[in-house]
């Protein structure tokens, strides 16, 4: 059933389910190109939702929550914390703690919307709910926004729309 649902998904998106080398290399390499921007976007994105959640739960988002979080150092932290101020997502002052700006909030919340879709759709087609919440944190990152659209016909048509 999960190959029958899938191969729907791929129809309606375009995808013709062939690997037998029918595809171009431009077309390949374009491919990879996607893959390679999603993942370098991933782990702004994390810190990106991982701030907002902290606001929203305790009013503050602080370096040392995000380590410990991420299982990460704070050296770690401070730097990405670095490059996401500089792409103009969060606002960060020494001894104080992390805020989004407008485009981080739109991001965190796009990306949360993402997660959300896809978690439905796992859960729909009967995938475990501890791993279609690991699953789909990885997912959502790299879902093409056709395929994302694919999803959402299917919940629709399912009556599973959560989003």
């Amino acid at each position: 059933m999960i190959r029958y649902i899938l191969e729907q998904v791929g129809q309606e998106v375009g995808l013709t389910g062939r690997r037998d080398g029918e595809a171009s290399i431009e077309a390949a390499a374009e491919r990879f190109a996607r893959v390679r921007e999603a993942n370098r976007s991933e782990v702004a994105e994390d810190y990106v939702e991982m701030i907002d959640d902290l606001l929203a739960q305790h009013g503050e988002a602080r370096s040392a929550d995000l380590a410990e979080r991420f299982g990460v150092s704070p050296a770690t932290v401070a730097r990405t914390i670095q490059r996401l101020a500089r792409a103009g997502l969060v606002e960060s002052r020494p001894y104080r703690s992390i805020f989004l700006t407008p485009e981080g909030k739109r991001l965190a919340t796009t990306i949360r919307q993402r997660h959300q879709v896809v978690l439905d759709f796992l859960l729909a087609i009967g995938v475990d709910p501890a791993a279609a919440e690991a699953d789909a944190e990885g997912i959502e990152h790299h879902v093409g926004e056709g395929t994302l659209e694919a999803f959402r016909r299917f919940l629709d048509a399912s009556g599973r729309s959560g989003v």
